[in-house]
């Protein structure tokens, strides 16, 4: 487990941006079952997640559409959670950071690690932009 001092940066990077930071396995299924589309960050201390992966999620709410609901888990600190929404993740294996679209509870568009890691935030924000075109 991380220390919470050392993950508040990372965590108020989307926090900031509009997501609703989850912290327990309920709060997961209330969130991810809601009407809508909602998408789901899973958050990591890695450089990935640094350089690619939360700032690709911010710009990607820059476009005309978006999800309805954001929120985010932070890996190796919210285990209950973050296990909680990996199972809703299913039949992708866990990886972190990993971004996941959901339409009214149903898993519609995945990213995950090797998506990101060493892709530009840019490209990862296009990608999430197209599928909120296409769900949203």
């Amino acid at each position: 487990m991380y220390p919470a001092d050392l993950v508040q940066p990372m965590r108020a990077e989307l926090s900031t941006a509009g997501f609703e930071e989850l912290y327990s396995a309920d709060a997961v299924e209330k969130a991810i079952g809601q009407e809508g589309t909602t998408l789901v960050v899973v958050n990591s201390v890695c450089g990935c997640a640094a350089r690619n992966a939360r700032p690709g999620a911010r710009m990607s709410l820059e476009g005309s559409k978006k999800p309805d609901h954001l929120v985010t888990v932070f890996a190796g600190v919210d285990r209950e959670a973050v296990d909680a929404a990996r199972e809703k993740m299913f039949p992708f294996p866990p990886s972190s950071p990993s971004m996941a679209l959901f339409k009214n509870g149903e898993l519609v568009h995945m990213l995950e690690r090797h998506h990101i890691e060493g892709r530009p935030a840019e490209l990862i924000a296009e990608n999430l932009k197209d599928a909120y075109e296409e769900f949203c």
